[in-house]
């Protein structure tokens, strides 16, 4: 339920609230995010792994460049590229799936056959900090190209809130809504393509890492691979969802989607990989099980609420959505007050803090670091959710007001 802001662009985007802390948070951000990616890492590397060590364990100047990962990171964003330039069609065996999930199958394969050829994958463990140096170097590149390029597009093609004037917000937040060269749509691209598989093949290094070290794979190494691939596999195969979300139809492309896209997601949400490589956990089956089973009531009520949104988008007469109750508004679309979105108003979120606990288990409790990602994704979705309530207040108004009398908690039942 989140608003299609382009109806709005007409009005001045130098009126509009600046969010993220503004022209401070657009410095501070910039510099503290890269760092922080270095010291997770970097922490994760060390036998403490304590986050509350100062000094914090940094690398050396000389272990922060290596050739290697840059030809690395190049290749596999131009193997991506190349991808998102071809039809599915070309490729027989996934020729019915979106074509972000095709990208995934077809990454599968490659990395299948270079292990099978005797690729040291396990390699990746020992270019995670200058990978992640190259992934911060190319998103700064690229944004500074956006923000020049924003000024030969359109004035109906800028994003309402990267336009203020303020050089260094705008940079931060992006002035382009969706920058595009040809019908290459970049923004598009890099939300769920290089990044994301990223992720899966940073984890998947992981794990053959920890075949080198010890001639297995440990179970919670399993267990943290396979939670995350089946979440990427879920965001590919409903990639067209995401067109839907407040990235896409509400945010500029600038440094703060392409620094969360390109380094933040597969150097952070690959974490618990990382950590288990130098610190292995033992779980039991039974541990193992609750494990699994919190995975999935996360996965389930994620998936079908966002199923049923999505649903109820594109044909709200279907026989899945047609008896749920609604609210009309102002704008003539209808708010759904029943089913998962009766039960609160974002229930995709609270499946989302499921799994992301569910992935930080495996871990164990003897380290917070591990627990990075569910302390943060927690922030983040509520953060996200104030934007999406401000957003869908402004649009909807008194049927808003309407909907969240009937619907009074946010995220978590009775809590929230």
């Amino acid at each position: 339920m989140r608003p299609n802001s382009q109806g709005l662009k007409h009005k001045s985007s130098h009126d509009t609230e600046r969010e993220f802390g503004g022209t401070l948070g657009a410095i501070c951000i910039p510099v503290f995010l890269p760092l922080t990616v270095l010291f997770l890492i970097s922490v994760s590397r060390c036998p403490e792994a304590s986050v509350l060590k100062w000094p914090p364990s940094l690398p050396s100047t000389d272990h922060l460049w290596d050739p290697l990962a840059l030809m690395v990171l190049l290749g596999w964003i131009s193997l991506h590229a190349l991808l998102y330039l071809t039809p599915a069609t070309a490729f027989t065996f996934v020729c019915l799936s979106p074509s972000g999930f095709h990208g995934l199958c077809i990454s599968g394969v490659l990395l299948l056959l270079l292990v099978g050829l005797g690729a040291p994958l396990g390699y990746l463990f020992e270019l995670l900090v200058p990978l992640a140096v190259c992934a911060i170097a190319v998103s700064f590149l690229f944004s500074v190209y956006l923000y020049i390029r924003s000024f030969c597009a359109p004035s109906d093609a800028l994003a309402l809130g990267g336009n203020t004037g303020n050089p260094l917000y705008d940079f931060f937040i992006g002035r382009e809504l969706n920058p595009r060269i040809g019908n290459f749509d970049l923004k598009y691209f890099c939300e769920l393509r290089p990044g994301l598989i990223g992720w899966v093949v940073i984890n998947l290094g992981m794990l053959m890492k920890e075949v080198e070290l010890r001639g297995s794979p440990s179970l919670a190494m399993i267990l943290v691979n396979c939670f995350q691939l089946l979440y990427v596999a879920d965001a590919l195969w409903n990639e067209e969802a995401v067109l839907t979300t407040m990235d896409i139809v509400h945010d500029g492309f600038g440094f703060m989607l392409v620094f969360g896209d390109l380094a933040w997601v597969p150097f952070t949400y690959s974490l618990q990989a990382a950590f288990l490589v130098v610190h292995p956990q033992a779980l039991t089956f039974l541990g193992a099980a609750a494990i699994i089973a919190l995975n999935g009531v996360g996965y389930y009520i994620f998936r079908k609420s966002n199923s049923q949104k999505n649903q109820f988008r594109r044909d709200p007469s279907h026989p899945s959505v047609a008896r749920l109750e609604t609210i009309a508004t102002a704008t003539g679309k209808r708010l759904l007050v029943s089913g998962w979105w009766g039960l609160v108003r974002h229930p995709n979120y609270l499946g989302d803090l499921l799994m992301a606990l569910a992935w930080s288990l495996p871990c164990g409790f003897s380290h917070l670091l591990p627990y990075f990602y569910v302390i943060y994704f927690t922030i983040l979705l509520i953060h996200r959710e104030d934007r999406d309530e401000r957003q869908c207040r402004a649009k909807y108004g008194l049927a808003w007001d309407t909907y969240c009398r009937r619907v009074p908690y946010r995220i978590f039942p009775y809590i929230y």
